[in-house]
């Protein structure tokens, strides 16, 4: 597979890019193309690097969701990193276009999931129970065309599948998202949510840093664009 990154940051430590849509994080069953190795690729050629090259996952996004991913390119920079985000140190904002809108224009969802690994799919419960992990987000109503709502989504917890499965637990299913919602979308690799923020301290040099990039105006997100978050 040709794959030419769009890179948004990438220094010694750190290499920060706009994940593409329909594309693995990491390997899976499907032994289909995925971040981890299209990117050690690409770094070995780069740089013609004659062994192995390291690249630590971080995060992940759902093959069906794009945006901003940091990668580490060190292990004492991926040590850090993931514990920050298991602290909640590394804040992610998402865009969502909902097939229909919350009954509040701005609030939070607390829930708590549990996750079958067998069918890959995460069960929202509003009570706490036993194997459940607690999980919440903030939200917020920025547009609504064409009977679907732009959600602008301060995520607060890192659990699998967690904005997909709260958001249609509030009857608010993300469009194109045929796990969870209740009308097929057009591609099972294409639904309307998308990393557009990620803001984390560097891991060295203890720098603030924030990238963004927004989705392209096309597909679901047709007319949104003057309604992102600047």
């Amino acid at each position: 597979m040709n794959f030419n990154p769009h890179i948004l940051f990438e220094d010694n430590h750190l290499l920060v890019i706009e994940k593409p849509v329909g594309i693995l994080s990491q390997a899976d069953y499907t032994k289909d193309p995925n971040l981890v190795d299209l990117l050690k690729e690409y770094l070995k050629h780069k740089y013609q690097k004659p062994g192995n090259v390291y690249l630590g996952l971080v995060q992940r996004l759902d093959r069906p969701v794009g945006g901003v991913m940091v990668f580490a390119k060190t292990s004492k920079a991926a040590t850090r990193l993931q514990e920050r985000m298991k602290s909640g140190e590394i804040h992610k904002k998402y865009l969502a276009v909902t097939t229909a809108q919350p009954l509040e224009d701005e609030g939070s969802l607390v829930h708590f999931l549990t996750k079958d690994e067998d069918k890959n799919k995460t069960k929202v419960y509003d009570e706490p129970r036993k194997d459940a992990k607690k999980c919440s987000l903030d939200y917020k109503v920025l547009a609504n065309l064409n009977g679907n709502c732009l959600l602008n989504i301060d995520l607060l917890s890192g659990r699998s599948h967690q904005i997909r499965a709260q958001l249609a637990h509030i009857s608010c299913p993300i469009c194109g998202d045929m796990k969870y919602g209740k009308k097929k979308g057009k591609d099972e690799h294409d639904i309307a949510l998308y990393s557009y923020k990620l803001s984390l301290v560097h891991p060295v040099t203890n720098e603030e840093m924030t990238w963004v990039c927004y989705p392209k105006n096309e597909g679901y997100w047709r007319g949104f664009k003057p309604f992102f978050p600047k």
